[in-house]
């Protein structure tokens, strides 16, 4: 339990929640100032229609715009720097980053490069930016990442294939317009993957050891959220009303990661991911139970919060059971929302194991775990996400 009198900063964009705030964009790059600004976003997007929507209120304000849409799932360290540069010779003032994770991630690292040069790596690590970067608007399109408003930016080093964490109130956006209107044409299987990340960001908040009373009341709020919504939000049936419960899951639960930070299912996915070029939100699902099952013991109370947030009965239960029954409900959620439970393992060696697992002991998000995990655990975990 953490010391209710110990120090905790918590730091959050402006938000502007609901149907049609994305299209208070072109107002809000005014009263920022903007004259031209790069929109970040991936060639999937730009082809819906409510794109243009987004595009044409940025006319209508008369702020130009150049679009950078060389951004690949699990955006890698060069796409950062092509948009920088993209940046830089048009002259713009400013980033509207529209999409998941990928871009607004992509965005972060373009604002951080354009503004204090060098490459994007440099900056890896906890507060490593100097200078601010120019303003940032996101516009959300999936339940998940929270990357709108999180100090959170999450590049791959093409060099190493492996996901690194760039951590600084230096990349939390200035702004977040979330809209449920534009989540309408996600794919079901993304909004699996997505609002599982939402999830575990949330779960790991909770337990991480750097949770305070702010991060908490929307940890539990997110896990509520995300854990009555989902399966509906992957039905074509879903309307506004569940998509707009999703993303307020994924915003709480970036409320609380944001300033909690995460814990060891995030350094293992960020590790398994971007080695082998997988979905965030797929890797989170297939750890996050195996995660649970080392820390339950270091932060039982938690847990037992957590399993009541999931419907879980508690009541005179043990903590044996407690723990059964809560990794029961998450591998039932993550089943009805069809995420396997393994990863197809041709061509991983214990070359790439042992790699993954040292990657993984030395990502940040591993210092706020409830618990230390050693290299034979890591290596467990791994040697038995993958199937032939």
């Amino acid at each position: 339990m953490h010391n209710k009198l110990e120090q905790r900063k918590f730091v959050v964009p402006e938000v502007i929640v609901g149907e049609g705030s994305s299209l208070l964009i072109g107002r809000y790059l005014k009263l920022f100032g903007a004259r031209k600004t790069l929109v970040v976003t991936d060639t999937g997007i730009t082809k819906q229609p409510w794109f243009t929507d987004i595009t044409n209120a940025i006319d209508a304000e008369g702020v130009a715009y150049v679009i950078f849409d060389d951004v690949t799932s699990n955006p890698k360290d060069f796409e950062a720097m092509l948009g920088a540069e993209l940046f830089l010779a048009e002259d713009c003032d400013s980033i509207v980053a529209v999409g998941g994770g990928s871009p607004m991630d992509c965005a972060k690292c373009i604002s951080i490069v354009s503004t204090n040069g060098g490459h994007v790596l440099d900056y890896v690590g906890v507060d490593e930016i100097r200078l601010p970067g120019p303003p940032l608007l996101c516009i959300p399109t999936t339940a998940g990442t929270a990357a709108d408003v999180s100090q959170f930016a999450i590049i791959t080093d093409s060099q190493a294939h492996i996901k690194k964490a760039i951590i600084s109130k230096k990349v939390v956006p200035d702004l977040a317009l979330v809209d449920p209107a534009p989540l309408m044409t996600m794919d079901p299987y993304l909004t699996a993957c997505t609002g599982m990340d939402a999830l575990t960001h949330a779960i790991e908040a909770y337990v991480s050891n750097a949770s305070s009373e702010l991060t908490d009341v929307h940890a539990l709020n997110a896990i509520s959220l995300v854990h009555n919504a989902l399966e509906s939000a992957i039905l074509s049936t879903r309307s506004l009303e569940v998509m707009q419960d999703m993303l307020m899951g994924s915003l709480h639960a970036g409320f609380a990661f944001s300033n909690a930070s995460l814990g060891a299912v995030h350094a293992l996915a960020h590790s398994l991911g971007g080695t082998l070029d997988l979905p965030h939100g797929e890797c989170n699902s297939i750890l996050l139970q195996r995660v649970i099952d080392l820390n339950f013991d270091y932060a039982k109370e938690r847990y037992r919060n957590i399993a009541v947030a999931m419907g879980v009965t508690v009541t005179n239960q043990s903590d044996a059971d407690v723990k059964i029954h809560l990794i029961e409900s998450i591998d039932r959620l993550r089943e009805a929302v069809h995420i396997p439970n393994w990863i197809a393992g041709d061509g991983v060696s214990n070359v790439h194991l042992d790699a993954m697992s040292l990657a993984a002991l030395d990502d940040p998000c591993m210092l706020t775990n409830p618990r230390a995990l050693t290299y034979e655990e890591v290596r467990h975990i791994y040697g038995h996400l993958f199937k032939s």
